[in-house]
């Protein structure tokens, strides 16, 4: 079952990479399939069975995010869009993207309000497969550790209470209608001026999406005796006054000290359970003493948390003088 897993998310990268370069010739089930080594009906199938719905229909949703994104972002025109995108008109694309988000392109332009896009799916993901960290650590790496101030920001997200990490967050929000993994996702992906964007929703480079941890007294009690209410969403401009989707929430975070845990790029299949175990020792033995400073354990200051294993895993926890 992995195997296909990793065939279909090799199938999914390729879909981006073909959409973004305009190469339509390879754009298709035929030269897709050929990946896998399997038929055309074969491959198709089990992309259905994985990722939830036709070849077709993913390939329409994905070309509409990269359409979507444009017309957000550049001037280009709506026309020049469509048929960047592989439509035959602006007829053609107003009906599809009307129908994928609700809102005509020009309206959209105008305003450019959330809305849930088809970010890419990843079957191939370790958290929810249950695997990762199976081998030994190849990497050499240290953890580095480092004091920053990062300034005042917005932080929107949604949040869970009794929740006890990634796997566990999304299976209780998938409980409550509009906060499944996929909507949320979708919605925050929409959303431009995001502070940690890193290109979008493209593989493994950041779509600008976090984790983090807030105090608060009705979180669950973590294990180092404080309560945290566990959140993922995107950190914003302070000035930032776009809307704010019903099932979120926006808070404000002023400047801060931060202490940071952070370590390099690292293999997700086969190391992330022992780099996690690495910063979480790191974190523990951190002799704060020597430093002038205190972790702070203040209600309302935030835990930051990035994921991603082309570039690091790292744990920003606030600081005060002590």
């Amino acid at each position: 079952m992995y195997q296909w897993h990793r065939n279909i998310q090799a199938i999914i990268d390729e879909i981006d990479n073909c959409i973004r370069s305009q190469n339509d010739e390879e754009l298709t089930l035929t030269h897709l399939a050929r990946k896998t080594g399997y038929s055309e009906f074969y491959t198709s199938r089990r992309f259905r069975e994985i990722s939830g719905m036709q070849f077709r229909d993913y390939l329409r949703y994905r070309r509409l995010a990269f359409a979507l994104k444009d017309i957000r972002d550049t001037k280009m025109g709506i026309l020049e869009v469509a048929v960047k995108y592989g439509f035959s008109s602006h007829e053609a694309f107003t009906r599809a993207f009307k129908e994928a988000y609700g809102i005509t392109p020009s309206d959209y332009r105008h305003k450019p309000v959330p809305v849930v896009m088809r970010t890419v799916i990843r079957p191939f993901d370790c958290y929810l497969l249950g695997i990762g960290g199976t081998g030994m650590l190849n990497s050499s790496e240290s953890v580095k550790t480092y004091f920053v101030t990062i300034p005042a920001h917005k932080f929107l997200h949604i949040r869970n209470y009794e929740s006890i990490g990634y796997w566990d967050f999304w299976q209780k929000q998938s409980l409550i209608p509009g906060q499944d993994c996929d909507t949320i996702c979708g919605l925050l992906d929409s959303i431009s001026g995001k502070l940690d964007d890193n290109g979008g929703s493209e593989p493994d480079s950041g779509s600008g999406q976090i984790m983090a941890y807030i105090n608060e007294p009705n979180g669950r009690i973590c294990s180092w005796g404080i309560p945290l209410a566990e959140c993922y969403g995107v950190r914003l401009p302070a000035d930032y006054s776009g809307e704010i989707p019903e099932q979120m929430q926006l808070m404000d975070v002023p400047e801060g000290e931060y202490i940071v845990f952070e370590h390099g790029p690292f293999d997700f299949e086969s190391e992330n359970a022992m780099v996690e175990e690495k910063i979480e020792r790191a974190m523990k033995e951190f002799d704060y003493s020597a430093t002038g400073y205190e972790l702070d354990t203040s209600q309302g200051r935030v835990f930051y948390f990035y994921h991603d294993c082309i570039r690091f895993r790292k744990y920003i926890r606030p600081v005060k003088k002590a």
